[in-house]
């Protein structure tokens, strides 16, 4: 290798290790008891400071791990189906509807991209409580909303690279709309569907701020994980360790298993049109 594919490799070396680091100390301090986690964080566990699977087994207890796990589990994939279909869509229809109002619709669209989420919080929170939304099936609604300005985007980008002939020919077959969306463009738009999938399931999962400020009857497990936190001192950092890896295994898995159409996905959605 030259010296510059040398420089690129170290710069990349260094980029994964800071990335990797710290989900390898949270595995590690996973096995390790509470006290040791504390003092020696950065050690490895050792024949003194190993308790094997003691620290996930008391984790799930505090906290009704399968239950919040199942919660989290349901608010993501309602959220995530949702989201993709509606904004699918939305977005076939914004982009072979040429009028100025789907034209200002996608701008809207565009728009909420950038507002930050803090500006709208607490309002949002009063508006959610006020129409009953403040359940899991409630914010499967919220997470449309708010997932829908980055999801339209990616979609109308892709479906712009969508050859209009194809649709015609559909339609001269007799597909309606409705047909000529789910039978031709949707397969189509299958690395864009998944992409977005991806994104929204990483965010719905891991999210805390959200279900914290809507949910009032059932716990998310990024909320279940916050109450090991007790009082003050008295905060149970190796259960939380082990209840940390617990739940990003199941978005890990997610992730490889459709990683491979995400640089397809994103890039016919960045460049197209």
């Amino acid at each position: 290798m030259t010296l510059k594919d040398w420089i690129k490799f170290i710069i990349l070396l260094i980029i994964s290790i800071v990335f990797v680091a710290p989900i390898l100390l949270v595995l590690m301090n996973s096995f390790k008891g509470k006290l040791y986690v504390s003092n020696e964080p950065f050690a490895f566990p050792n024949a003194e400071s190993f308790v094997g699977l003691k620290n996930y087994t008391n984790g799930i207890e505090k906290i009704d791990f399968f239950s919040a796990f199942f919660v989290s589990l349901f608010i993501t994939v309602c959220s995530v189906i949702l989201i993709v279909l509606a904004t699918a869509m939305c977005a076939w229809f914004i982009t072979r509807v040429k009028t100025w109002y789907t034209k200002l619709i996608y701008i809207l669209f565009a728009f909420s991209m950038i507002v930050p989420f803090q500006m709208v919080m607490y309002p949002m929170s009063q508006v959610a409580n006020t129409l009953h939304l403040d359940n899991m099936f409630g914010i499967v609604i919220i997470y449309l909303g708010f997932g829908a300005g980055l999801s339209v985007f990616m979609f109308a980008g892709f479906v712009k690279s969508v050859p209009l002939e194809i649709e015609e020919a559909a339609m001269i077959d007799g597909c309606g709309p409705m047909k000529t969306f789910f039978l031709i463009d949707f397969p189509i738009l299958r690395p864009s569907a998944i992409t977005v999938a991806i994104l929204q399931a990483m965010w719905i999962w891991n999210d805390y701020l959200l279900p914290t400020l809507i949910l009032s009857d059932v716990k998310t497990l990024p909320m279940a994980i916050q109450y090991l936190r007790g009082g003050y001192g008295s905060i149970d950092m190796a259960a939380m360790m082990a209840m940390l890896v617990l739940a990003i295994i199941p978005i890990i898995i997610f992730y490889f298993a459709c990683q491979k159409y995400i640089i397809k996905g994103v890039m016919a959605g960045a460049v197209k049109g």
